[in-house]
């Protein structure tokens, strides 16, 4: 599969057309990756929020009775 790659790239006439190919992906690869860690990060964040405003809510609730 690699090899019919190469011969695939080898075999185009213009090989800047090819490399600005290869750099899309890369940077589509890595704005991808980049998105998701940021994502998973901030989901955590507002977990932790939430817990600790339910938390106080359940605390001040109890002392009010």
């Amino acid at each position: 599969m690699i090899k019919n790659l190469f011969k695939r790239l080898k075999s185009q006439k213009g090989m800047s057309g090819v490399l600005v190919a290869l750099l899309l992906v890369i940077v589509g690869v890595g704005l991808v990756a980049g998105v998701q860690t940021y994502m998973q990060d901030a989901s955590g964040d507002i977990q932790t929020a939430a817990d600790t405003a339910i938390t106080n809510a359940t605390a001040a609730a109890a002392a009010t009775e």
